[in-house]
């Protein structure tokens, strides 16, 4: 099992000896303003479905998140959740090698190596903003590669342009390209490559960041109906649980709550960003990288480290990401999930009180 992941909320509770919900956790990357209150409603409502297996393979969920999403629901895989959806990818593909686009998710690396596939990382530097190097990247792909591109990314909030995208993946259709969009929803709409994707593309898509409901476990997968359907045939019955299709099933039918929820979770998020970075400006040395997401990763300046400032942190009972095991980031980097005004206020004093003194030392 993967260790390092954010949101290890039990974990801090006992070692301070606290319930866990006096824990701020601001290192999982959740929408704040989730999940909407309708699909809580319509759950709750709903929740005796769990007395009953659920549909074997997810079928009407399938199809009411293909419609919504303008995709053909025989080139659409449900899965319980997108780590389900990953692991699964480099299993049944078996490619001779796999290139992750770095720093970042450390799952897509952790399931070729346990599939067996060697992996090629291709990382981004912080000089350029850690956006993703496509030069470097064109030279280092052979035929055969499996090769994974989280857009926006994780930890870094980097967004490629969809165009430059679909340009990327149409120049190499010798290789299979999975593009992971878990956090697309919180940078604006019609940013997906999904409904135009080229035959060597897959896409990942995840309710569970943006409706903050990652207890249900809910991923997607689109390609082309024979990638599909390869994948498909080893993917166990009843993955998907009840409530969670019931969740997808709602969210489908209900367009234009869920628009009006996403704007305002954007807008939101705009704004806190903003004040963060004000609230920081004072910080010497600081660094707030730029992020479409619901997510800033920060570089600290000497002498501080992120396995200092996250320990201080967690003495105020705040949560963060401690970064340094990202590959291609080092001891400096640290990830903050926004969360409601009151959390990011704090969190912002907190750190620009712990900074001053790590520089007085």
């Amino acid at each position: 099992m993967i260790r390092g992941h954010g949101g290890n909320v039990l974990e801090l509770a006992r070692r301070l000896g606290c319930d866990p919900a006096d824990i701020c956790d601001m290192s999982s990357n959740v929408n704040p303003l989730g999940p909407m209150p309708e699909l809580l409603a319509h759950l709750h409502r709903r929740f005796e479905v769990i007395q009953a297996l659920p549909e074997v393979d997810a079928a009407t969920m399938t199809a009411a998140f293909a419609d919504a999403s303008g995709l053909a629901p025989e080139g659409v895989l449900a899965g319980n959740g997108s780590t389900e959806l990953i692991y699964l990818l480099p299993r049944i593909l078996a490619p001779p090698r796999a290139v992750v686009v770095g720093p970042t998710y450390a799952d897509y690396a952790d399931a070729c190596r346990l599939a067996g596939v060697p992996v090629q990382q291709v990382t981004a530097d912080d000089a350029g903003a850690f956006q993703p190097p496509l030069d470097r990247l064109q030279e280092a792909l052979q035929s055969g590669d499996l090769v994974f591109v989280c857009n926006p990314n994780n930890p870094t909030g980097v967004l490629l342009a969809p165009d430059i995208l679909i340009d990327l993946v149409s120049s190499r259709p010798d290789c299979v390209f999975m593009v992971d969009e878990s956090y697309l929803s919180f940078a604006g709409e019609g940013l997906s490559i999904a409904p135009r994707a080229p035959e060597n593309t897959l896409v990942l898509s995840s309710m569970s960041k943006v409706h903050r409901i990652p207890g249900l476990r809910i991923g997607f997968l689109s390609g082309t109906p024979s990638l599909i359907d390869r994948l498909a045939a080893h993917r166990p019955p009843w993955s998907v649980n009840a409530l969670a299709q019931e969740a997808v099933t709602f969210l489908s039918a209900n367009p234009a709550a869920v628009a009006q929820f996403l704007k305002e979770t954007r807008s939101f998020l705009e704004t806190e960003k903003q004040r963060l970075e004000e609230r920081l400006q004072g910080c010497q040395g600081l660094r707030i990288l730029p992020s479409r997401t619901s997510f800033v990763l920060l570089q600290l300046a000497p002498p501080a480290t992120a396995a200092e400032v996250c320990l201080a942190l967690a003495r105020e009972r705040i949560l963060v990401r401690d970064c340094s095991n990202f590959i291609g980031l080092d001891a400096r980097f640290i990830r903050i999930s926004l969360k409601d005004g009151d959390a990011n206020r704090r969190v912002a004093e907190c750190l620009d009180r712990i900074l001053e003194m790590a520089g007085k030392m």
